[in-house]
């Protein structure tokens, strides 16, 4: 049984990730736009798919932070410019792909459409297909999205900084997770915010859907393809910089002994 403390500590916890996961989504980045594009031109569902993909990227990122600071930040730190030369190259053939592709709204439907899940998860047992009818299944046929923002994130050297430096700070103010299953919880707690910022956000553009057309949709898909193109740039300018030794002015990962929850136990055993 939890007593009082353990109770305050979770709790702090879970409030500490749920803004760690807020502030690492809702930057503008590439993510975002692919979010608005996504929610624009499929509804709801088609831009929280795509937030789903940063949503397992941030989890993956948070659980290597909290368990394995000093081996990821050496890893990171050694092929920190391959990040960046294949995360720039990403981004700008999605850029690509974006510019040049002609929209199609998708139509508003009351309900799902049985028959075409149905098609693609012909997997479900006969007795479970009324399951089908729930919201939540709307999300299979935007999955596609997922892998592509899962490898924008995890791509993306700022989210992996950000995360460093959001770890490391609670390490050096004593207000981490202090074994394994506290550190679990702070991680289910960042993935939750992230999930949270996303569904906000695809349910704010969503609103707007009624006022865009094609026409107005590829004027759109134009602009943030050019965006994307910029953040793409950027990585290729970070990597060409560094590549012919001007990068010294980069930003190192935050050094850190231990994992936090080394550090935690580290300092409970002393």
């Amino acid at each position: 049984m939890l007593n009082p403390g353990d109770m305050l500590t979770i709790t702090q916890l879970v409030l500490i990730g749920l803004v760690i996961g807020v502030l690492i989504a809702a930057p503008t980045g590439p993510v975002n736009i692919v979010c608005v594009q996504r929610t624009l031109e499929r509804g709801f569902w088609g831009g929280f798919t795509a937030g789903v993909g940063a949503v397992l990227a941030d989890g993956l990122l948070a659980t290597l932070t909290a368990f394995g600071v000093t081996a990821i930040s050496g890893i990171i730190s050694t092929y920190q410019q391959e990040l960046q030369l294949i995360g720039g190259i990403v981004l700008i053939a999605f850029a690509v792909k974006l510019f040049t592709v002609e929209p199609k709204l998708a139509k508003k439907r009351n309900g799902t459409s049985l028959s075409e899940l149905r098609r693609i998860v012909d997997w479900v047992p006969e007795g479970l297909r009324p399951a089908l009818r729930f919201q939540i299944w709307r999300m299979i046929p935007h999955a596609s999205a997922v892998p592509q923002t899962f490898f924008l994130t995890v791509l993306n050297p700022g989210a992996i900084f950000a995360f460093f430096t959001f770890f490391s700070g609670l390490g050096s103010f004593k207000i981490g997770p202090e074994n394994y299953t506290q550190a679990l919880i702070m991680v289910a707690s960042v993935m939750t915010g992230s999930l949270m910022w996303w569904a906000v956000l695809a349910h704010l553009i969503n609103k707007l859907r009624g006022r865009v057309n094609e026409r107005r949709l590829k004027f759109i898909n134009q602009g943030m393809a050019v965006l994307l193109f910029a953040f793409g740039g950027a990585l290729f300018f970070q990597f060409a910089t560094q590549t012919m030794g001007h990068g010294a002015n980069t930003p190192a990962l935050p050094a850190a002994p231990s994992s936090i929850v080394e550090r935690s136990l580290l300092g409970h055993s002393m």
